[in-house]
């Protein structure tokens, strides 16, 4: 399970959070988001926990493939709305 720095922006992005908000939610500090989001080696377990908190709020993350590189999609009405 991955999580690149620019997934995690653009999931951050798609959902309106601030990265305070998401660190609030997945009980790690600001500081670990902002590393992350700079490309700083992680825990993996920090890497599970934060891209699980996206998933349950509706983040479904695209990996790399031959026709671009990964992604984000938000699931439901959200995703309308974009």
């Amino acid at each position: 399970m991955s999580l690149t720095p620019i997934q995690c922006r653009m999931a951050r992005a798609a959902l309106f959070l601030g990265f305070r908000e998401l660190a609030k939610m997945a009980n790690v500090s600001p500081n670990t988001i902002a590393r992350l989001e700079r490309g700083e080696s992680m825990n993996p377990r920090t890497l599970v926990k934060v891209r699980t908190v996206l998933e349950d709020a509706g983040v479904m993350f695209i990996d790399a493939d031959e026709v671009g590189g990964v992604g984000v999609r938000v699931k439901g009405e959200r995703n309308a709305a974009l």
